[in-house]
């Protein structure tokens, strides 16, 4: 056993004269900086997709309001039909789509401020549940019970609080007291009698820019007080791809639509984004394929250099197999180097932008299909070494 580990050890300082050191450390280092261009390519494209806030994103308005626009004055309802909300629905950036219902009936409420009647003349717009930002508990409508829940835009608590209740005298309050503060709704349609309701506020919305109200609430009102009416909705809440946003916005140029918002600098910065993105990562994997060209032409000309060695061994009983192995351990070691270089590199340069990305709502993205990727590489480049190390033993064992 002694005997034959001196002989492995003689024979490995035997072939490893002609392996080249300078070929091999160019091979490493070239491979090591391809494949970190690779994964940091990779890593900065999922963090910059990946929200770490989903309530305060810089680019991520996932969700937009649309509407068509209205030109000069019209006395018809604008809104959808269904070919145009089917063509919407088809687009590569659309996710999903909501209706807003409206209310097709007459609405007055009525609340009692620091001792003072405050009445008017209101809408209501319901949307389906999974669009909404929040889920307040006892989100729908029993008709025996007669109270109506109602979600508020957060935009109508600052306007009645910094622009409509100083001048007019009345106090400025909080959303968890106007939460508290009963609400009488005087609903009439249908040549009916105008009927009562309790309501109250149970949350507010930052998405949603309307007065909502449930929809079994909106599809029973509708039903009683303006039957047979069915309109086309006004309006759409759409779940969007926000990669796609510049594409979104001539879409909707070209179809007279417009969103809620300013959306007109999201789909650049985040086209930009995966652009850049896409050309680091292609760059890497230039790199890395020039590498393991260098490394494939090194093994072929060491090989070759060490053909009459590597025949004579084989001569005195050592099988194809064996005399490989010296050199398909010296290209595990090196691709295990490289991947485990450039690993540690990404994860270093990862650090320069998490802290930018952060601020504006991005990153903190999973590692894992980055570290898959590079185990991926490994496994791949190291396959593709040993099966053109042992092929070309077999030639030699063959043909001499």
């Amino acid at each position: 056993m002694n005997s034959r580990f001196h002989s492995d050890k003689n024979i490995w300082s035997l072939l490893k004269r002609n392996v080249s050191k300078g070929q091999l450390m160019g091979y490493v280092l070239s491979n090591a900086l391809g494949l970190t261009v690779v994964l940091t390519g990779m890593m900065f494209y999922l963090d910059s997709s990946h929200s770490s806030d989903k309530n305060d994103s810089f680019f991520s308005k996932d969700y937009v309001v649309v509407s068509k626009k209205v030109n000069g004055v019209g006395f018809s309802p604008v809104s959808f039909g269904k070919d145009e909300i089917d063509r919407l629905e088809q687009q590569p950036w659309v996710k999903r789509t909501g209706r807003f219902t409206s209310s097709r009936f007459a609405v007055n409420g009525a609340v009692d401020i620091g001792g003072r009647g405050l009445s008017t003349y209101m809408f209501f717009e319901s949307v389906p549940d999974d669009f909404f930002d929040i889920k307040p508990r006892d989100w729908k409508f029993d008709p025996a019970e007669r109270f109506v829940p109602i979600i508020l835009c957060k935009d109508y608590m600052a306007l009645y609080n910094f622009g409509f209740a100083a001048p007019q005298g009345l106090p400025q309050i909080s959303e968890e007291l106007a939460c508290a503060i009963p609400i009488k709704l005087r609903v009439s349609g249908n040549n009916m009698m105008s009927e009562t309701f309790d309501a109250a506020i149970v949350g507010f919305s930052s998405r949603l820019n309307t007065i909502a109200v449930p929809q079994d609430f909106m599809d029973w009102a509708n039903e009683r007080y303006a039957p047979g009416a069915e309109t086309n909705p006004s309006r759409l809440i759409v779940e969007i791809d926000r990669l796609a946003a510049a594409d979104m916005s001539k879409y909707l140029d070209k179809e007279n639509m417009e969103i809620g918002g300013d959306m007109s600098g999201d789909g650049n910065i985040s086209k930009f984004l995966s652009t850049a993105s896409a050309v680091v990562t292609a760059n890497g994997i230039i790199i890395c394929a020039l590498a393991i060209f260098i490394l494939v032409l090194s093994i072929f000309l060491l090989l070759q250099k060490s053909r009459q060695k590597l025949h004579h061994l084989m001569l005195l009983g050592y099988t194809p197999a064996e005399v490989g192995a010296y050199y398909e351990r010296l290209v595990v070691t090196a691709n295990t180097i490289v991947t485990l270089a450039a690993t540690t590199a990404t994860l270093l340069l990862r650090q320069t932008w998490e802290t930018p990305l952060k601020e504006i709502g991005l990153g903190e993205a999973s590692v894992i299909p980055m570290l898959a990727c590079s185990m991926l590489y490994l496994l791949a480049v190291t396959a593709v070494n040993i099966r053109i190390i042992r092929h070309h033993m077999t030639l030699i064992w063959n043909n001499g």
